[in-house]
């Protein structure tokens, strides 16, 4: 089978690799689409992930597809199934599990390879977090169920209510789809963001109003004026992943605001913290990671019923012999949200 293989920093190759056989408990999907990403572009840049894949690996993790072919030991599941799968199952039996926090297993299974004809699928993920595709559900649209489970936890947790203003920072995929949640919740959506085809989605996917960082010289101010009586909003949700970001989401915010950091920054990074305002004006900051086998059946339900729009994401398809030029293209283009990648 042809696969994307990752060898280091903005380094992937694509490569003929054996069809894997299924064993006990698992199944081979024959990969039908496959979404790039921010986490993989980051991936892509740094040239690996400490949590998900050690070089050279098999790349990629958004996807859908058609059972292939069923190991040993494997019910409820039959060849020529559409199927979904996260990308990372919990073990259920550790310390965070138990406290039912799936999410920061300490042995949390990730499965990569999604670039590539066909991808096995472990027994725990298999067991765990492989769905069946309802029916009028595409293959591109049921392959945003992990990165928008992701997403949901983090609305969950925010907890925007209906009339509320919300500012989304970043215009990239995981923005978008905040946006979509956000507006669904009956809250006036504020983003900022670059990108002209970016911020034009962002109007599509409800928000009220766009701002265009690459035009403002003063975002912070800008962004107040936009809020009622130029508080500030009663939200801010940094979906960007750099520390700038973060110290701008703090900043933002009216007293008594809520803050949920959701981009991940580099490792050791560290970042300002007004702690009289975050006090005397009485910050609740959050934060989320990942998603839960709870979370990934909520937004295959969420697609299923159309409360997100894959349309207003996935913004390009191309063969798996484009993945390296198009990976490369998103470290510096604005424009695209999602590629779907179709081998």
């Amino acid at each position: 089978m042809k696969a994307a293989v990752l060898y280091g920093k903005e380094d992937v190759r694509l490569e003929q690799r054996p069809v894997p056989q299924p064993g006990a408990g698992e199944v081979l999907v024959r990969i039908q689409a496959a979404l790039t990403c921010g986490t993989d572009l980051k991936v892509f840049r740094n040239g690996g992930h400490a949590k998900m894949l050690e070089v050279p690996a098999l790349f990629g993790h958004e996807f859908a597809g058609i059972i292939e072919k069923i190991g040993p030991g494997v019910t409820g599941w039959r060849e020529g199934q559409r199927v979904v799968a996260a990308n990372s199952a919990p073990c259920g039996s550790c310390f965070t599990c138990k406290r039912s926090q799936p999410n920061l297993c300490e042995d949390l299974l990730f499965v990569n390879g999604a670039y590539a004809e066909y991808l096995l699928l472990p027994a725990r993920i298999v067991k765990k977090n492989l769905l069946e595709i309802p029916e009028k559900l595409s293959f591109q649209a049921a392959a945003l169920t992990e990165p928008l489970a992701c997403v949901l936890r983090g609305i969950q947790a925010i907890a925007p209510n209906r009339g509320e203003t919300v500012v989304v920072l970043g215009a990239g995929p995981v923005g978008l789809m905040f946006v979509q949640l956000a507006a669904k919740a009956g809250t006036r959506v504020i983003l900022l963001g670059k990108g002209t085809k970016r911020l034009e989605a962002a109007l599509r996917c409800g928000a009220e109003v766009i701002l265009d960082l690459a035009t403002l010289e003063d975002p912070i101010s800008a962004i107040r004026k936009a809020t009622p009586e130029s508080k500030g909003p009663d939200i801010c949700i940094e979906a960007v992943g750099r520390p700038q970001a973060w110290s701008q989401a703090l900043s933002i915010v009216r007293p008594g605001g809520r803050v949920l950091l959701f981009g991940g920054c580099p490792a050791g990074t560290e970042v300002p913290l007004d702690t009289r305002r975050v006090h005397y004006d009485e910050l609740s900051i959050l934060s989320v990671f990942h998603h839960t086998p709870e979370a990934i059946r909520q937004s295959l339900n969420l697609l299923a019923n159309g409360i997100v729009k894959p349309d207003l994401l996935i913004t390009r398809h191309a063969p798996l012999d484009d993945l390296p030029a198009i990976l490369r293209k998103m470290l510096t283009d604005q424009d695209a949200v999602k590629t779907a990648i179709l081998p």
